[in-house]
């Protein structure tokens, strides 16, 4: 009985002291942003480690296709951008992660196309901006 006491106890001891292991860092996001065209002018606060998904969708109407550029970083010290491409239907996305502490901002060009004869696109682009302030 005693013999099965002390095992416990010695158990119970080393369970307290040994500390356990610490998630790795890069396989944790923190937490998840999603952006769309409606984004636009926004100023967010993230952490390193959170994650960024950019889903612009083309707007097409009165004779205009309006295209999407694939979304960029300005400071690759701050975000880093692990996806991005232009779809076929004239969207575009990207994944984006916060690596550091700054402040960067995500752009893309919005291009307009005529798709009635004899129409003109009033303008020809717009830029789409979100900033990010990281810590």
């Amino acid at each position: 009985m005693l013999g099965r006491t002390l095992f416990a106890l010695t158990a119970l001891t080393a369970a307290l002291v040994i500390p356990s292991a610490t998630p790795d860092a890069d396989a944790a996001v923190l937490a998840t942003t999603s952006l769309t065209n409606a984004s636009t002018g926004r100023t967010l606060s993230l952490r390193t480690g959170d994650q960024i998904s950019v889903r612009l969708r083309p707007v097409q109407g009165n004779g205009e296709k309006w295209t999407w550029s694939t979304p960029a970083v300005s400071s690759a010290d701050v975000l880093t951008r692990t996806e991005g491409r232009e779809g076929p239907d004239g969207g575009a996305t990207a994944e984006i992660r916060v690596d550091g502490a700054g402040q960067s901002d995500i752009t893309a060009q919005r291009t307009c196309t005529a798709t009635r004869p004899q129409h003109r696109c009033r303008h020809a682009t717009f830029q789409w901006r979100v900033t990010v302030n990281a810590h």
